[in-house]
């Protein structure tokens, strides 16, 4: 197997810098936009063949060095009975959103049982890959999964989220310690199909100033990865907009930090510190650019990690839907030229 991923998940050193983008597997292929013609995306999320397949897509098409499962990081709220669709053009809708203590109480406990068809997807997707790359689970951390449950979808200035979180702390923690509980289920399933790392997403938590993270979310992150330490395999925190939360972040105990472009790697690695793994953080929008540029920036980042162990190159957040296929194919050319070139000064 090509194990650069894994390799650098331990701050091992590698061969070349191993390179994936969140969101590799997606609307922006043709192969996916085939299969979604067809399937609404949860059909494809609780399809195992389905999910395998579009797992496998960008596996196929570019030369990455890790897949990660095709999924939503909202399905745990589904499972736990919050009526979750997704909308042409607003993106997931809740209809049935949380809007006090009694919604939480309603909130259905779920054991692994609720997420077999993960496991199944996982294990399909492993076979198909046939231990090319390793495979990556993945879910939505607590903060970001309230949001999501409380706004009733997408948000600008997480009013709801933030009122109930201010006004009713003890209802608060008592939402995120039972989403904290399903996510290491979900978590579990995925690590136990054969998943050989893990991603906790918390997208949104840069809306919090640090003082407010340390109280409301992250003990809920690291009750999730101490759970999961028993596992074994890699488990990698990323959020959006987090530089001033990335000290605290790393608290939470991950083996690898993902950082997004609102900072530069080498600042991002030295607030997290050089005992973790750090993983970023081209703009997303910079693959719309000239190939100039584009190896322009990525070789910014290259430098900027200075060939330490514990680098893997990857987006500061996921693809976008119309994001070129060549200039995907390119700064993964790059990132793989620059890892190897002497002459590269990395």
């Amino acid at each position: 197997m090509n194990d650069l991923f894994l390799k650098a998940c331990h701050r091992q050193p590698v061969e070349r810098t191993p390179v994936w983008f969140m969101r590799q597997a997606g609307r922006y292929m043709a192969e996916y936009q085939a299969i979604r013609r067809k399937h609404s995306i949860l059909d494809v999320c609780k399809t195992p063949a389905l999910a395998a397949e579009v797992t496998l897509q960008p596996i196929q098409r570019f030369k990455l060095d890790a897949a990660i499962i095709f999924a939503d990081i909202l399905l745990p709220l589904q499972a736990m009975g919050l009526n979750l669709e997704f909308v042409e053009g607003k993106g997931p809708v809740i209809d049935n959103p949380i809007r006090g203590e009694m919604g939480i109480v309603e909130l259905r406990a779920v054991d692994g049982e609720a997420f077999g068809y993960a496991g199944e997807a996982i294990r399909q997707a492993l076979e198909a890959l046939d231990n090319r790359v390793p495979l990556i689970g993945f879910a939505g951390a607590p903060f970001t999964l309230a949001s999501y449950a409380i706004e009733g979808g997408s948000s600008r200035d997480y009013a709801r989220t933030k009122q109930l979180m201010f006004s009713q702390p003890t209802v608060w923690h008592q939402l995120l310690s039972k989403l904290s509980a399903v996510v290491i289920e979900y978590l579990r399933v995925q690590s136990r199909a054969g998943a050989q790392a893990i991603q906790l997403f918390d997208s949104w938590v840069g809306c919090l100033s640090p003082a407010d993270y340390e109280e409301y979310v992250l003990p809920h992150v690291q009750s999730i990865i101490s759970a999961l330490r028993v596992e074994g395999i890699p488990i990698i925190y990323f959020g959006t907009g987090t530089t001033g939360l990335l000290p605290l972040m790393r608290k939470a105990g991950s083996d690898v930090m993902g950082v997004d472009w609102r900072v530069r790697l080498d600042d991002g690695w030295n607030l997290v510190g050089h005992d973790v793994a750090i993983q970023g953080n081209l703009d997303p929008m910079v693959l719309f650019s000239s190939e100039k540029e584009i190896e322009r920036r990525v070789r910014g980042i290259m430098q900027q990690a200075a060939g330490r162990p514990g680098h893997i190159f990857n987006l500061g957040h996921g693809i976008l839907p119309t994001t070129p296929l060549h200039s995907v194919e390119f700064a993964i050319d790059c990132v793989r030229r620059f890892s190897q070139d002497e002459s590269a000064a990395i």
